[in-house]
């Protein structure tokens, strides 16, 4: 392993919760993320990702869950990227950006496209899905 390949990884940090699958475990999960993101010193962004993964987390409780099953919250920094990733039990529900001035359903996820750089589904592994957001560290 080379120097500039060690660097990279002992910046990378990586913090990952299940969490109850209900309103209170969405609301742990943004309090518990804010507070991930402080003792990283990452206070700058908290705002902006405290959205993201009220969102997230919401999404995942409402849509996402099955009865008798969590959710996982992950955060993970690299030196310019918070990944944001939350891992539900449907996969057979994926996310649709709603269109504005539409239904409700769609409507978190147009903050989330707002708010994040980038964000999108990973599928798998069954019968599990991950939505991910990305936020560049400025």
């Amino acid at each position: 392993m080379n120097q500039e390949t060690a660097h990279v990884l002992a910046s990378v940090r990586q913090f990952g919760i299940q969490l109850s699958a209900t309103p209170r475990g969405a609301r742990l999960g943004r309090l518990l993320a804010v507070e991930q993101l402080r003792t990283w010193e990452l206070g700058t962004i908290s705002e902006v990702a405290a959205h993201v993964v009220a969102e997230l987390a919401a999404n995942a409780v409402t849509h996402g869950r099955v009865p008798g099953r969590d959710f996982r919250l992950a955060l993970t920094t690299t030196a310019t990227t918070l990944r944001i990733e939350v891992t539900d039990t449907r996969a057979d529900r994926l996310p649709v950006l709603g269109p504005p001035g539409g239904g409700e359903s769609g409507r978190g996820l147009l903050l989330v496209d707002a708010l994040a750089d980038r964000w999108g589904v990973m599928p798998g592994p069954v019968p599990r899905k991950t939505v991910w957001a990305e936020i560049r560290l400025r």
